[in-house]
């Protein structure tokens, strides 16, 4: 909102040697007005901001020294000790870039001398000869040649020297790097020398104008030999795959550009250059120095890396502009794309494949360049339908789904790029003569583009760049309803901004296009209905996520491109509003209205609150939006109220009385999302009130100078003034009122967060400053009271925003002025820490933190408190801050001894009485508020460190054995037979606890209860004797469970974790030995690393370890950066040393194999994670070769430990998203390993390999983004998978062959190849892309012989899968061909010897390719009806699969099922023509199929058949469409139907029953929400006696929920009179029938009836008068029935049906005029509403919120009609 102060500029001021200071002053004039005064000033002066002024008079001095012709000795003087000041300076001082600019000013006359002084200079800083010192020389060389021309003159004149320089520095660099190898801080500094010293080479040989005659000289001259030496070093620097990858890009660029400037002649540098690329140098034709100094280049192989950095700095160094190179330099633009294409199928690394990306985008541009001029043989190399064209297109299809963002953007720059290489390849006369539609280049592209599926995030961008290549209008021309299209994927968060960038690049484009062919403002109508209509739907009808999305992406972007809309869209949503305001579950046309309202006024298209309010919107609906029931349009009134694009617009009154209206009935809304909306929206709000209110108050004073009256308010500032302070004196009231004693937590963290955020956004005034409002004046002590009462609270974000709020108080507020009441507070903490609710601890914490920070501790704390009181008189407060907490954590230290003494005695006490954890988490509470890299208090702090970390490990081994124990969860003792009490022997002997009072020592049964009494423990275990007693405390009986006793533990182990990890940071990172101001010695640190190993690796308990890894994290970070080179090698020692561990597999290793190697993968994911990303990775590196060589199956049966350890370590390491794309390389081995782990023939293996493959199958298609598992969204193009993962190409193909050749012998024996699941699981997420090229070396081809083999396995869940993994591996045009080819394999009914499996199987796979294919639209209508249609002659061929000739139902059902799919996607004839599927004769065998089938003829099966379920659904769904289609074509001609819905719902199969009744109940609900396109078809008509008799004598309860289900849709008019005729009941008896049903049913049932038994009797009640009469004896049933309905132990369907049944008879029952209830009813009915009104489920709230509605509107009605 308000506008950010930029921060004060920091500049380091400038100093001088001694020497060059006396100069100054012996040369200073006694008036100041020389240089030399004006230098001696400036250096006087210790802030760098007035140097800068001072130094920016140099200039004009000397220029009027100039004009008056006097030559002043002392200049020279001066220039010199400017030009020492210069390259004192370091390079971002801004000090020397303000000196450089004004001495480019200097007056000519004394350039020459200056020129000396810079020189001479310069020449001492090139004598360094201190290595660290070679940094700071650099950068002043680099300084010289950027825009400083008395720089750039003096680096001419040393050039030599320069030249000499660099190439020592570098040497000697790269030398210094090498020695200091593994200490990474080292390194990074010495390798970004390295780096700035390559670039400042470059930089020197493009500014120096000298190196164009560098060929000239003699190879003897030293500039040569320096250049041969830097060209030497830049090439070694290229292959060193050890240095950084941006010194390696670097070193790409000097090796071109020495060897341009060098070469000679030019014309010959693209054949040399092409001849690196292709490693074919002619060593007889190249020059020795070339050879000598690329050796490596030209005779040796190069790495992926060098060559793509060499093929960058030919694209960078070279000039492509204008074709100068000629035609070998279109040569070697097409070499360079070769090599390229080459690479990225062998690179796989992160980092190169986004280098490689950079780079081909360069290549592009470059193309640009040269086709501008080129030749017609590279022009047609370069045309839209060339094979390089094809390639740059297939990489863009492959990775424009990439994880990396920035690789998806080169993607889109090369595809932008291709389009304009089409461009410049077509000659200009063809394309002015033939536009897009015979560009059949541009004409395809879109068409493939439009045929993509919309989840594919590529598609939207490869449009956006169509659309301003070709303009909108053709792609409106193919799809006019893209639109629309676009718009319903926008409740897909991941796809929404590129969806929305998509619609802004058309609809901007369509308006431009649109207004420069119109000739009137006729063109915006048809602008709106294209782009603004299909938004209105969104906002009005869309689903919640559309709405949202659609709300915060498109329409800004809409109102920005045009305002003027908003008026159209209003008027609009004003007349929708009318008639339709929403409800819980829609917006409604109110919503749409305010959020397109809150949009404009957020960005400044509504000019001020108050116009739109009378202009736009009423008041009353306004207040209508502020209560809403849907929460979203809640949100949006006040984000109108709260928002606007200007953060000093006065707030009206309207608004405020608004703002306390909304306050009042919304502060404890449940969704956690909105109420931070609400809290930001508020801050907003009080920002604008803070700056507007800072605006009048100038203008008050303005006024009362008698000036004239500013528009900005037409009252009296002073009286708005006050009107804001009672508003926030308002609200704030409001807010306190709502933290009574038992809030709720909604409410309490509402009042909270907006409170802070008032005293945040108005601080207390310092100055001269006017605050218009201050919280602490409205805080008394009742408030302040109220405020500590929440720090009682279980929630702790109750605690933190408390705490937060009274830290942001002034202290004057918060004085204690009770010693009596501050002493209770604090000992009141300290009782607390040692609770054994776990809550109690952290308000404990808190609340020590309050008193610590206030400095409101009691003066009693400690012996020397009153002294250190009195020392510190003058202190600051983060001094008394930290004195407060050393006394406060001493005082816990010392009681947290006691307990550790008293838990070493006896762990069940202590477990009962005082826990440990509580303590130790306020110590670390206390630690984490203080800065502690600045403590003050050193010398007071390290024995308190010290102890803390003893006591720390004393607490550790007490309760370390109940974690490390083989079953932590249930280690003590409290079985109630003995044989499990013996089983507990070994736990018990194993973990040798501590305990002093033997009741560890063996196995007891106790009394059968759930907790024990200590006093009884004599009793019970007489052997103990007296050491069983407790001592220490006064002896009381406790209950102890072994709950208690683990959460006493592993919360004890957290506490200690995370306080290690606190006390981690007080580490020093200076780069001294043993820093004073250091508070951990190495020694602790290791032994802290020690603790953290021994705890991840040993505990078993999950969240011990869990905690621990949190704290062990802290201490790796901490260590990577520590200068200390033992400590930062601290983690690779223990890396080594756990792999060796693990790979050993030592019986008495105490590592867990078990519980997925507990926190052994924990351990290892802190070490690799805490790992700095910007280098190498080595580590990673390393470990990740180790593990997957681990992984993989082994020849030692004998152990297969470390196994299980190297895959469980994989899968922590694949999950965690701080390796992010360094851990991609290796997935394609971590699949390998899954796959072969997963024959294993041990099941620790397989299970962990299970676990290993599934965190693959989420790290290589994403986290699961739908409820479909196989859904597209987490699938991946065969082409995109393999060119990821090409290794994965070989390995599956082979493993597939495998499976394969086996899976189904001629001996029948079941071979079930536990690695085909996994196979075809991976196959079958990958899916066929119309993008896909079919040249590819990855071809899919050869996987489908193997695939369709495994059709043919005896397991019924692997066939399934290998016809869902066919389907990739065909191409869409394919299809018709593979399934004509599938279904002539298939016996023919003369076939004697034919397997069921292998027919299954085969049909499946039809199956799935049919489906693929009609979902695939890849074809035009005509084309798809046409290949469908063969492929139902194909079928008809085999129908005797789906008749009584097949004695397989599974086989019979899988058929019928080919059958509905084709008469789906055939029977949509065009209009006009005859329906496809009747030309071919399709639906006369499909009804002779129903009619001889077991529908007609009767079962003769039991359910004991397999298959018979699933064969009675296929032929029901056949049925079903069969009856349709009848009926459809009834109007034509007469037809018989084999088969009548009353036949289907007759049948003694409950399966065909069900399927029927959906499919009518699908049709009747269409109805009766008008969704159906023509209403109910005739068919259905009349059927209300049929549902009658089939609910009096339906037995299956879903088939009879679901007749339940039509009555109540149907119109009870229709039906109700026909009860009696039908079914032999009255109406009353009817009604009575279904209360009997609602009353005895199970639930879901009975909240059916429930719902059709309350339409009933609202139908009776608004019909005749004696109809409303007979019914009404059977209401108070009703009543108690809905009350029965509402309890919250109920299903949420049972309330939801209780909320709907109040809803429909709310006008005849609740409201009523004449009511028709006894008061006792009616009251009970108003009771229900209340109890669900306040359900936990926001469903059943949102349902009863529909009654109250309605019944205020009926009473409305009642009243307007009155």
């Amino acid at each position: 909102m308000g506008v950010k102060k930029k921060k004060d500029m920091q500049v380091t001021a400038l100093t001088v040697c001694h020497q060059d200071l006396e100069t100054l002053r012996s040369l200073a004039d006694e008036e100041g007005k020389n240089l030399a005064s004006l230098l001696l000033h400036c250096v006087q002066l210790t802030d760098g901001v007035s140097q800068i002024h001072c130094v920016k008079q140099i200039v004009p001095l000397l220029e009027k020294a100039d004009k008056n012709g006097a030559c002043d000795p002392s200049i020279q003087s001066c220039l010199d000790i400017l030009a020492g000041i210069y390259f004192s300076l370091s390079l971002k001082n801004p000090l020397k870039k303000v000196l450089a600019s004004s001495l480019n000013g200097l007056p000519e006359f004394f350039l020459t001398e200056a020129i000396q002084s810079f020189t001479s200079r310069l020449q001492e800083e090139l004598n360094t000869t201190d290595l660290y010192s070679y940094r700071k020389v650099i950068d002043n060389i680099s300084s010289c040649m950027e825009n400083f021309d008395l720089g750039r003159a003096c680096v001419n004149n040393l050039l030599k020297n320069v030249l000499h320089f660099l190439q020592k520095s570098l040497i000697e660099i790269l030398e210094e790097n090498r020695k200091f190898a593994g200490n990474h801080i080292v390194q990074t500094q010495l390798m970004n020398d390295l780096l700035v010293g390559t670039r400042v080479s470059v930089m020197l040989v493009q500014k120096i104008q000298d190196f164009q005659r560098i060929h000239l000289k003699m190879s003897s001259s030293p500039t040569w030999q320096s250049m041969c030496g830097l060209l030497s070093i830049f090439t070694k620097f290229l292959i060193d795959d050890d240095l950084l990858q941006t010194i390696q890009s670097t070193s790409g660029l000097a090796v071109i550009l020495f060897i341009k400037a060098m070469f000679h002649p030019p014309e010959g540098i693209p054949d040399l250059v092409s001849s690196l690329l292709l490693h074919s140098v002619d060593c007889a034709g190249t020059p020795d120095w070339v050879l000598s100094c690329c050796r490596s280049l030209c005779c040796s192989p190069v790495s992926h890396s060098a060559l793509l950095f060499l093929c960058q700095g030919t694209l960078t160094m070279l000039d492509w502009q204008d074709g100068r190179m000629g035609p070998s330099g279109e040569a070697l633009l097409l070499n360079i794309v070769h090599v390229l294409f080459t690479l990225s199928s062998q690179i796989k690394e992160s980092t190169l494949e986004l280098f490689l990306s950079r780079i081909l985008a360069s290549w592009t541009n470059s193309a640009i360049h040269v086709l501008e001029s080129s030749s017609l043989s590279l022009k047609d190399s370069l045309n839209g339908n060339s094979s390089i064209v094809g390639k740059l297109l297939e990489y863009v299809y492959t990775h424009w789904e990439h994880p990396l963002d920035a690789l998806r953007h080169q993607t889109k720059i090369i595809f932008r790029n291709v389009l304009q290489m089409h461009q410049l390849t077509k000659d200009k006369s063809d394309s002015e003569a033939s536009g897009l539609a015979a560009d059949r280049f541009i004409c395809e592209l879109t068409e493939s583009l439009l045929r993509l599926e919309w989840h594919v995030k590529g598609k939207y961008m490869c449009l956006g760049c169509l659309v301003d290549y070709t303009g909108i209008g053709h792609i409106l021309a193919l799809a006019k309803t893209i639109p629309s299209q676009i718009l319903e994927v926008m409740g897909d968060q991941s796809l929404v901004p590129y969806a929305s960038d998509l619609l802004e690049t058309m609809f901007r484009s369509h308006k431009s296009h649109l207004k420069s062919q119109a000739v009137n403002s006729t063109w915006i109508d048809e602008w709106h209905e294209t782009w603004v209509s299909p938004l209105l739907f969104i906002l009005c009808e869309g689903s919640l996520d559309q709405k949202s999305y659609v709300i915060d992406y498109y329409l800004p972007k809409l109102l920005n491109c045009s305002p003027e809309s908003l008026s159209y869209m209003v008027n609009i949503l004003q007349t929708s509003a009318d008639a339709k305001s929403g409800s819980s579950n829609s917006r409604g046309a109110l919503g749409a209205l305010m959020a397109c309202l809150r949009t404009a006024r957020a960005h400044g298209h509504l000019q001020s609150a108050t116009d739109a309010w009378r202009d736009l919107v009423s008041g009353a609906r306004i207040k209508q939006g502020l209560i809403h029931q849907h929460c979203q349009v809640r949100i949006d009134t006040l984000g109108l109220l709260c928002e606007s694009n200007r953060s000093t617009e006065i707030v009206s009154t309207e608004e405020m009385q608004w703002i306390q209206f909304f306050i009042t009935y919304n502060l404890n809304s449940q969704s956690p999302g909105v109420r931070q909306q609400i809290c930001s929206l508020l801050k907003k709000l009080f920002c604008r009130i803070q700056e507007s209110s800072q605006v009048l108050y100038k203008l008050e004073q303005s006024r009362s100078k008698h000036e004239p009256e500013n528009e900005l308010s037409k009252q009296h500032p002073s009286v708005s003034l006050q009107q804001y302070k009672n508003f926030m004196s308002s609200i704030c009231n409001s807010l306190f009122e709502a933290l009574f004693p038992g809030s709720s937590y909604p409410t309490r963290f509402s009042a909270l967060t907006i409170l802070g955020s008032i005293a945040e956004v108005f601080p207390v005034p310092e100055g001269q400053v006017q605050t218009v409002y201050q919280l602490s004046h409205d805080i008394d002590v009742g408030r302040f009271q109220t405020l500590m009462e929440c720090f009682t609270s279980t929630f702790e974000e109750v605690k933190i925003l408390a705490f937060d709020l009274l830290m942001k108080l002034p202290k004057t507020v918060v004085q204690f002025q009770d010693s009596e009441k501050l002493q209770g507070l604090f000992w009141a903490a300290l009782e607390l820490s040692t609770s054994t609710k776990p809550y109690d601890c952290v308000t404990a914490s808190y609340l020590l933190n309050f008193l610590i920070w206030q400095n409101a501790l009691p003066s009693g704390l400690s012996a020397c408190s009153q002294t250190q009181q009195a020392a510190c008189g003058g202190e600051t407060s983060a001094l008394v801050a930290e004195r407060n907490t050393l006394m406060v954590i001493k005082c816990l230290l010392e009681n947290l001894e006691e307990d550790v003494s008293q838990a070493e005695n006896s762990l069940l006490q202590a477990a009962a009485s005082s826990p440990l954890y509580g303590r130790v988490h306020c110590i670390t509470g206390a630690l984490r508020r203080l800065s502690l890299n600045s403590l003050q208090l050193v010398s007071e702090w390290r024995p308190v460190v010290e102890k803390l970390l003893l006591v720390s490990y004393r607490l550790s081994a007490v309760v370390s054995p109940v974690i490390q124990s083989s079953s932590p969860e249930g280690l003590i003792p409290m079985d109630t037979d003995s044989e499990s009490a013996s089983r507990l022997q070994t736990i018990l002997s194993e973990i040798q606890p501590r305990d002093t009072n033997g009741y560890f020592s063996q196995a007891r049964i106790l009394k059968e209860r759930d907790s024990f009494d200590v006093e009884d423990l004599n009793a019970s275990v007489p052997n103990i004797g007296a050491s069983a007693e407790i001592k220490g405390k006064e002896r009381k009986a406790c209950d102890v469970t072994a709950q208690m006793v683990l959460v006493c533990c592993w919360r004890s182990m957290k506490e200690v974790a995370l306080l290690l990890g606190t006390l981690c940071q007080l580490l020093p990172l200076q780069p001294m030995p043993e820093p004073p101001s250091g508070l951990l010695t190495v020694q602790q640190v290791k032994e802290i690393g020690d603790y953290f190993k021994q705890h991840l690796l040993q505990s078993r308990h999950r969240g011990a370890f869990e905690l621990a890894y949190t704290g062990f994290v802290k201490l790796t970070e901490i260590l990577n950066r520590c200068p200390n080179v033992s400590l930062q090698k601290l983690p690779e020692h223990w890396l080594w040393n756990v792999l060796e561990e693990i790979k050993c597999s030592d019986p008495s290793s105490k590592l867990c194999a078990t519980r997925r190697s507990a926190g052994i993968p924990f351990y290892i994911q802190a070490l690799l994670a805490s790992e700095p990303k910007k280098g190498k990775m080595d580590l990673l590196k390393i470990t990740m070769k180790e593990l997957i060589s681990l992984a993989g199956p082994t020849d030692d049966s004998q152990s297969t430990v470390p196994q299980v350890h190297a895959l469980n370590i994989l899968r922590a390491l694949f999950r965690d998203t701080r390796l992010g794309e360094n851990i991609i390389p290796y997935v394609a081995d971590g699949a390998k390993a899954a796959i072969l782990g997963f024959t294993s023939p041990v099941w620790a293996v397989r299970n962990s390999s299970t676990l290993l493959f599934s965190t693959l199958i989420t790290r290589i298609f994403g986290v699961k983004r739908g409820k479909d598992e196989l859904s597209k969204k987490n699938r991946m193009t065969g082409s995109e998978f393999f060119s990821r993962f090409p290794e994965l190409y070989p390995f599956l193909l082979q493993q597939l062959e495998a499976v394969a050749n086996t899976v189904d012998s001629d001996a029948g024996e079941l071979n079930r190849h536990p690695s085909m699941f996994l196979l075809l699981l991976v196959l079958g997420r990958l899916y066929p892309s119309p993008m896909d090229g079919t040249s590819s070396p990855l071809s899919m081809a050869p996987f489908i012989p193997f695939v369709m083999r495994c059709g043919h396995s005896p397991v019924y869940r692997s066939r399934e899968m290998a016809a869902r993994a066919l389907v990739p591996f065909v191409m869409a045009d394919e299809i018709p061909d593979m399934i004509r080819t599938l279904l002539a394999k298939l016996p023919n009914s003369t076939d004697q010897c034919f397997r069921q499996n292998h027919i299954h199987g085969t049909l499946l796979q039809v199956f799935h390719l049919l489906q693929a294919f009609s979902d695939s639209k890849c074809r035009p209508n005509t084309y798809f009806q046409q290949e469908l249609a063969d492929v139902a002659l194909c079928t008809q061929a085999k129908l005797w699969l789906a008749e009584r000739q097949n004695p397989c139902l599974v086989t019979r059902a899988v058929y019928i099922d080919i059958l509905f799919l084709l008469t789906r996607y055939l029977d949509n004839p065009t209009r006009g023509s005859h329906p496809a599927l009747e030309h071919l004769g399709f639906w006369g065998d499909v009804r002779r199929i129903i009619s001889r089938s077991e529908l007609i003829t009767g079962f003769p099966y039991t359910f004991m058949v397999p298959g018979l379920p699933q064969y009675l659904q296929s032929l029901t769904k056949l049925a079903i469409a069969a009856v349709w289609a009848g009926a459809a074509q009834a109007g034509e001609q007469s037809r018989d139907s084999p088969i009548s819905f009353s036949q289907l719902l007759e049948s003694s199969f409950p399966e065909v029953r069900l399927l029927t009744l959906e499919a009518l109940l699908e049709r009747f609900s269409a109805a009766a929400s008008g969704s159906g396109e023509k209403g109910l078809p005739p068919l259905l008509w009349n059927m209300g006696g049929t549902f009658l008799m089939l609910a009096l004598k339906e037995d299956h309860p879903e088939c009879f929920c679901k007749i339940l289900k039509i009555l109540h849709r149907m119109d009870p008019s229709e039906w109700l009179p026909q009860t009696e005729h039908c079914i032999h009941l009255t109406p009353k008896e009817f009604l009575i029938w279904t209360m009997d049903v609602a009353s005895n049913e199970r639930s879901e049932i009975q909240s059916v009836a429930l719902r059709l038994a309350s339409k009933v009797i609202a139908h009776h009640m608004q019909t005749c008068e004696e109809a409303r009469d007979s019914v009404v004896p059977t209401l108070k049933r009703w009543v108690r029935l809905v009350a029965s309905s509402c309890g919250e132990h109920l299903p949420t369907e049972a309330r939801l049906a209780a909320a709907a049944a109040l809803t429909s008879t709310a006008p005849v029952l609740l409201t009523s005029p004449h009511p028709v209830l006894e008061l006792q009813d009616t009251l009970a009915l108003w009771r229900c509403v209340l109890s669900l009104l306040q359900s936990e489920e926001q469903a059943v709230r949102d349902a009863a919120t529909e009654t109250v509605a309605t019944a205020m509107s009926q009473e409305n009605t009642c009243r307007s009609t009155a």
